[in-house]
């Protein structure tokens, strides 16, 4: 049986005591200051009582970490405790009641579904069997939804492969760790595309496979909801579904005007209601055929073959391809802007296929550093902003997820005050944040050439650049180490032709 809430509890309860008497100093200070008691002239009482207040939401942040972690140990606990008090002689159904009736425990406590409890229960015994996860959580140095995080992607994997997924971004002493911002620095959606990525490179079972799977399992779902509403979801190949979210987005900015009053949240589900109702069914003679033979010649019309063939896509989107793996070599996964790895079977087609506006973006054999991006033009100004997207992902303010095409390719130090036009000064911005940076004093650090900027707030935070996280890509089997070289030169010259 595992360690008791009196061992890591006792930790985790030291830590929750320390916080509870910062945030009591804290509040202490912010009444003295609402009071004007001995407060000087030179003190800004309002910037004061401002900076208290993001002090206490980081100490309360860490407090509710601290509580999860409590809570989750004490979940794992009940359940090893009520198997520890069935008797060693009971039958298969009477532990599967024992257990079933501790979760029914949980539910009833927690005040959720059965289903939730089971699901908490599930999570809590992955976090807890993970010392890393557990240590950071109880420490406060990132949230239960980063933890979940990890207890989900860890699904599927052996013992040994989730080892090794938390080690390569928990362990300090760990090969390849991901470089900038550590687990709890990154924003939980940010967090798990990095945790995808790289269980989807390194899951024991190709992704070839799953993405087989995943294609057979295709569905189109429909949900009444209130107020006359109702949802409809597309679960379809990653490269499909991410053509047809920047189709409609491209769109239905291209409708907006100072005439038209929609915004562009509600352009997009109008443009797909249009282009779903909007198509006219012709009977192909196949079709027409069937009919006939089946005596009812008016179902020509009800179908038709070339309504589900799915066009290529037109959408504006790099594809990062291993080198190896674009020559059928590997089968190592791709990167498909906006969406995360995809099979390489699937780049092969993106690539082979000339979708118009798909951008081929090959990786270096030696350590998975960008090439070059695949050009369909000369203009210098677009080749920047590709490479910009290529390299920042998204928007690089903190926090935010924005992923739009067409996010604005900003001057971290301005064009006026003598920046340059090179991808060290250029850094990706969504609309709001290109605002904000030029209303606030919100300051950003210098990129690189591969790594986007940080940035420091308006009260002297500092906020981390989220890097990439590159591994060097698969090597074909049969390579030997002293012809990895040759290889390399061969590849390279190639690719400056």
């Amino acid at each position: 049986m595992g360690m008791g809430i009196g061992t890591r509890g006792a930790a985790v309860v030291e830590g929750l005591e320390s916080s509870m008497a910062a945030l009591r100093r804290l509040v202490q200070e912010d009444t003295a200051l609402a009071s004007g008691a001995c407060v000087g002239p030179e003190v800004d009482v309002l910037q004061r009582r401002y900076e208290l207040c993001l002090e206490g939401l980081e100490l309360t942040a860490r407090l509710e970490a601290r509580l999860a972690a409590l809570k989750s140990r004490q979940a794992v606990q009940a359940v090893e405790f009520q198997q520890a008090m069935t008797p060693p002689d009971a039958s298969v159904q009477d532990r599967l009641y024992a257990e079933m009736s501790t979760v029914e425990e949980i539910a009833g406590v927690l005040t959720v579904s059965s289903t939730a409890a089971g699901a908490f229960r599930e999570q809590s015994r992955r976090v807890c069997s993970l010392p890393p996860v557990f240590e950071a959580l109880s420490a406060g140095a990132m949230s239960w939804q980063h933890a979940k995080i990890i207890a989900d992607e860890t699904e599927g994997l052996t013992p040994e492969g989730a080892v090794k997924l938390v080690a390569h971004f928990f362990d300090p002493e760990g090969p390849n760790l991901p470089r900038g911002a550590g687990p709890g620095e990154l924003v939980p959606s940010r967090f798990r595309a990095k945790v995808r990525a790289w269980r989807e490179r390194h899951h024991p079972e190709s992704i070839e496979k799953r993405h087989a799977k995943g294609f057979k399992d295709r569905r189109m779902d429909y949900t009444p909801d209130r107020d006359g509403m109702a949802w409809v979801s597309l679960y379809l190949p990653g490269d499909t579904a991410c053509a047809i979210w920047n189709r409609t987005t491209a769109t239905a900015r291209g409708l907006q005007n100072p005439d038209e009053p929609r915004t562009l949240t509600q352009l997009r589900p109008d443009i797909a209601a249009s282009l779903l109702l909007g198509a006219t069914l012709h009977p192909t003679t196949a079709d027409t055929a069937r009919a006939a033979s089946s005596g009812n010649p008016g179902a020509a019309g009800e179908t038709n073959t070339a309504v589900g063939k799915v066009p290529a896509p037109r959408a504006d989107v790099l594809v990062t391809v291993p080198v190896f793996s674009l020559l059928g070599l590997t089968d190592e996964p791709a990167e498909l802007d906006g969406f995360g790895p995809i099979a390489a079977s699937m780049a092969r087609k993106l690539v082979a296929d000339g979708a118009e506006s798909f951008y081929r973006v090959l990786i270096d054999p030696r350590d998975g550093a960008p090439l070059e991006i695949g050009r369909k033009n000369y203009r210098l100004t677009g080749t920047i902003k590709r490479w910009i997207r290529m390299r920042d992902g998204k928007c690089t303010f903190p926090g935010c997820t924005n992923r739009t095409p067409d996010n604005d390719t900003d001057h971290l130090q301005a064009w006026d005050h003598g920046g340059s036009t090179e991808v060290s000064n250029l850094a990706q911005l969504c609309p709001k944040h290109h605002r904000l940076k030029h209303a606030r004093p919100w300051i950003p650090e210098p990129a690189t050439k591969n790594g986007a900027p940080g940035w420091t707030s308006p009260t002297g935070r500092h906020y981390k650049a989220e890097h990439p996280d590159p591994e060097p890509p698969h090597w074909p089997p049969g390579i030997l180490p002293g012809e990895r070289s040759l290889l390399e030169e061969v590849l390279l010259q190639r690719l400056a032709v």
